[in-house]
């Protein structure tokens, strides 16, 4: 029997900045999200999900094979790949997201304040350049988030601090 909070082996961990993807009845989650976000891609006919943990919007010229699940700009297309190489079929392919909130209240117009924001706007962006539409987001406001994602309801559970949990 598990404990309070333990996770289930069916379930895996996206660190920040990695990629993973699974098939029913596995889970994703992560946790700790502040400015970064959850990108949840995902086609239920092929019954395969996959989620980035990113940390920024545009990944530097040279980092692109680093961590590709780091960067927005990244992220996406690899998500897509993983997706397609497990059979998925992009005109199915939907999206889900959580996270990208403002974590410093500082009065400032620096643009590394914003970085909630930007990842928001790049994963928006990036989804409709790659024609995926965006199904749910919890995004922005000044709380952290953690996120599971159930490939057996295809629903992402968003658990944001002093706020309690809803689902997506």
């Amino acid at each position: 029997m598990k404990t309070a909070g333990e996770v289930s082996t069916q379930s895996r961990n996206v660190g920040m900045g990695d990629l993973h993807s699974a098939r029913p009845p596995e889970k994703l989650y992560t946790l700790g999200l502040g400015s970064c976000l959850a990108l949840v891609l995902y086609d239920t006919r092929a019954e395969i999900a996959a989620m980035a943990h990113i940390m920024l919007p545009k990944s530097p010229s040279d980092a692109k094979a680093e961590k590709p699940g780091k960067f927005a700009d990244t992220a996406i297309p690899k998500l897509l790949e993983v997706l397609e190489e497990s059979g998925a079929d992009r005109r199915r392919i939907r999206a889900k997201v959580a996270g990208g909130a403002k974590m410093f209240n500082i009065a400032s117009s620096s643009p590394l304040m914003a970085i909630g924001q930007q990842n928001i706007q790049a994963v928006k962006e990036g989804l409709k350049a790659h024609g995926i539409p965006l199904e749910a987001e919890d995004t922005g406001g000044s709380r952290g988030r953690s996120v599971t994602f159930d490939t057996t309801s295809w629903t992402m559970q968003v658990r944001t601090i002093g706020e309690g949990t809803k689902t997506l």
